[in-house]
């Protein structure tokens, strides 16, 4: 099994084919049920839902936000101790969680999902999926009298693969601008709530369609990393994600930081540190050779790396150097989060917490 298959970029391979749903018929023996498509079938309830595959956190005020495959978001206003499973309109598997505000958060996934929360995590609806974000393309290349034959053939595949492709992060500035960003240079962008979306796949200096594994916000500046060292910010003049040159040509899986300082981690355990918004690296020590998959902030303002094993890296000097947390791994993480004195993590085996040490 891959790195990316048991993180929270879980199936990239399977989710760009369309064979997954028939491997696991042929898998599973003479089919006893018509195919129900994902997209149109509601989540089923199950009291094991915080049991099984987490892939992405998020904190929407006080409350803890937690979603995973089959669609399953569950939500804990008690710090993690007790989880409650939320009302979803599909059963696409889902990758990552955000909320800018405690009451408006959206998830992303599979199929091309978007969804949205206007009630902190408890119910959701769908904003997008693949279907929608193809028709968006089309109509953009097609009302574009300078676009490319590339970008013509792109449309037209995408077109024909159907929702095909997932989106892997999510991140809201506010209630109103935002970007999902996925598989194959998939990113769109809203400026209303994502009530109309459009395509930026133009606007990114990655020719060659490297997947985009996570968006986030350090220092007021706006960053994407991806496969083969790819890393983006954001010019905001020109609405345009330029390229920064790394040192690692390796995949990164995410991003974290404060302000004067971003990190940047993924394959092996590689880790790079830059206090001058990209123009210079240098290398943090991470002393693990597994892929790190998954990364927080405490309140106190110290910064958390995870591994795909479930070690626990802890820095107090803004990523400069880092320290093991004492504690034995508990399986594979993808996702995690600060919260009080606890450290949220979600993986293969659900969610679970580990204390966090007082600085």
């Amino acid at each position: 099994m891959n790195t990316l298959t048991w993180i929270k970029r879980a199936a990239l391979a399977c989710a760009a084919t369309a064979a997954c749903a028939g491997m696991a018929a042929v898998a599973s023996g003479p089919a006893t049920q018509p195919f129900a498509d994902p997209l149109d079938t509601a989540a089923v309830r199950s009291p094991l839902a915080a049991r099984t595959l987490i892939n992405g956190l998020a904190q929407a005020g006080t409350r803890l936000v937690a979603v995973g495959q089959r669609g399953h978001i569950v939500y804990s206003d008690d710090g993690g101790a007790h989880w409650t499973q939320a009302a979803v309109p599909l059963s696409s598997d889902l990758v990552a969680v955000q909320f800018p505000t405690p009451e408006l958060g959206w998830a992303v996934g599979h199929d091309g999902v978007v969804l949205h929360s206007v009630d902190g995590g408890a119910s959701w609806s769908k904003q997008l999926d693949g279907r929608a974000a193809a028709a968006i393309v089309d109509e953009q290349v097609s009302k574009n009298p300078n676009a490319t034959d590339a970008q013509r053939a792109d449309a037209k595949r995408m077109a024909e693969q159907g929702p095909d492709k997932p989106f892997l992060d999510v991140w809201f500035e506010d209630r109103n601008n935002g970007y999902v960003v996925g598989a194959f240079n998939l990113i769109f962008h809203t400026a209303d709530g994502g009530r109309t979306w459009q395509s930026w796949a133009d606007r990114t200096d990655n020719p060659s369609a490297f997947h985009l594994n996570a968006i986030r916000a350090v220092g007021g500046d706006l960053y994407i990393v991806g496969e083969q060292g790819l890393v983006l910010r954001l010019n905001r003049e020109r609405g345009h994600f330029d390229a920064l040159a790394t040192p690692y040509k390796g995949t990164y899986f995410g991003l974290v930081g404060k302000e004067g300082a971003l990190l940047v981690y993924g394959l092996r355990g590689n880790a790079y540190r830059s206090t001058d918004r990209g123009a210079s690296w240098s290398k943090v020590e991470t002393g693990l050779q597994v892929g790190l998959t998954a990364s927080a902030q405490a309140p106190d303002g110290r910064l958390l790396l995870v591994s795909q094993a479930g070690q626990v890296l802890v820095s107090a000097d803004a990523g400069a150097t880092f320290a093991r947390l004492p504690g034995a791994p508990g399986g594979p993480v993808s996702a995690a989060l600060a919260a009080g004195g606890q450290l949220v993590l979600g993986g293969v085996r659900g969610l679970r917490q580990q204390p966090l040490a007082a600085h």
